[in-house]
């Protein structure tokens, strides 16, 4: 009874992953200057604490896998962010609604909500869109929706996860390549390329363009619907205020994006055709803070390797190239190109720079 009572206390570190909504509403309520409190703590103060604390990698038995696996704590954890994420967008849009704020205020707010839309929104829709559930799914689009993203869901489970470390993948950052370039091409060649990959669903399946199989229409729909509610409850500065935030969180996931499989590529085989996805294709990191916040993302090349895992049981590849810092302080760093290139550069794999286009 101990040993568990004392396992579920240290599994509850993840609820260290609220702290961004948590600063982001304090910081709201607050007002002035403590509306920049999310950003100044994620890429101020997070990397701060990433840099002293030791890395820790974690291994598995098959046992203890098992046993995180069909531990619900863990999936509580997740769920618990729907009512967060919304309850912070709605009292973030009436507190800017009802309040004279000042413009600097109004900048602090959009990128405070924008953060927890990318990190508590999507980053956790898209731990939850991995789940074989059709509920767990659901719910993890319904995370993806107040970030006007849902899209993602179909692109990365169905592109990415196939195309990654190619050139055929948006999401995926080419070499000596800015991230700013990367945030313009990545946004709109997964849009588009998620239309493809429906259009092909509903051919092979025999479903007519108008049917209730089109999620990608649905989704127009649904981001519509949403914000015609936001419009009728708060006009039109609220609906600014949420389109902001959206754009906010969506850069924050295309950042996280660039500098998960930055310059690495796959090669191809004598057939052709690209080699499998290995743990070497994504970049990973074992700095503690950043891989409890953002639900053990960090570990993305396990993630990639063997995609059904859940957050709880990720682990560290020893053959996985490995980020010099967490995923905030990263995440600083790319927005600087030349300080990024010097850095990362030198850590790709010959083989692989040999192969850039």
């Amino acid at each position: 009874m101990n040993t568990i009572f004392i396992n579920t206390i240290r599994d509850l570190k993840y609820l260290a992953a609220l702290t961004i909504p948590v600063t982001a509403f304090l910081g709201i309520y607050f007002q002035g200057i403590w509306t920049y409190l999310t950003p100044v703590y994620a890429f101020g103060i997070i990397p701060v604490f990433e840099i002293l604390l030791p890395q820790k990698n974690t291994y598995y038995s098959d046992v203890e896998q098992d046993q995180r696996s069909i531990n619900l704590l863990f999936d509580w954890l997740l769920y618990l962010n729907i009512p967060i994420v919304y309850g912070l967008l709605v009292f973030s849009l009436f507190i800017v609604v009802s309040n004279t704020l000042k413009t600097y205020e109004i900048v602090g707010a959009v990128l405070s909500v924008g953060m927890v839309l990318g990190t508590n929104g999507i980053n956790v829709g898209h731990e939850l869109g991995h789940r074989q559930s059709t509920n767990e799914r659901f719910l993890g689009k319904i995370l993806l929706l107040p970030a006007l993203y849902m899209h993602f869901y179909i692109e990365h489970n169905f592109g990415h996860h196939l195309h990654v470390a190619t050139r055929e993948d948006p999401a995926t950052a080419r070499y000596n390549q800015p991230v700013y370039s990367f945030w313009i091409g990545s946004i709109f060649r997964q849009y588009i390329n998620a239309w493809r990959i429906q259009l092909k669903l509903l051919k092979n399946n025999n479903y007519l363009f108008l049917s209730l199989k089109n999620d990608m229409f649905w989704y127009i729909v649904l981001n519509a619907l949403f914000l015609v509610v936001v419009y009728i409850f708060f006009g039109e500065i609220g609906l600014l205020f949420t389109v902001l935030s959206a754009v906010v969180g969506v850069l924050l996931l295309e950042t996280v994006n660039y500098i998960e499989h930055y310059g690495l590529t796959r090669q191809k085989t004598s057939s052709g055709r690209y080699e499998r996805v290995k743990e070497i294709h994504s970049w990973n990191s074992n700095h503690i803070v950043g891989r409890i916040v953002l639900y053990e993302l960090t570990r993305h090349s396990d993630h990639h390797y063997k995609s059904s895992k859940k957050y709880q049981i990720l682990e560290c590849h020893d053959t996985s190239p490995q980020m010099p810092f967490g995923y905030p302080t990263s995440m600083v760093l790319a927005l600087f190109p030349p300080l990024w290139f010097k850095i990362m550069n030198k850590r790709i794999p010959r083989e692989m720079i040999a192969v850039q286009p």
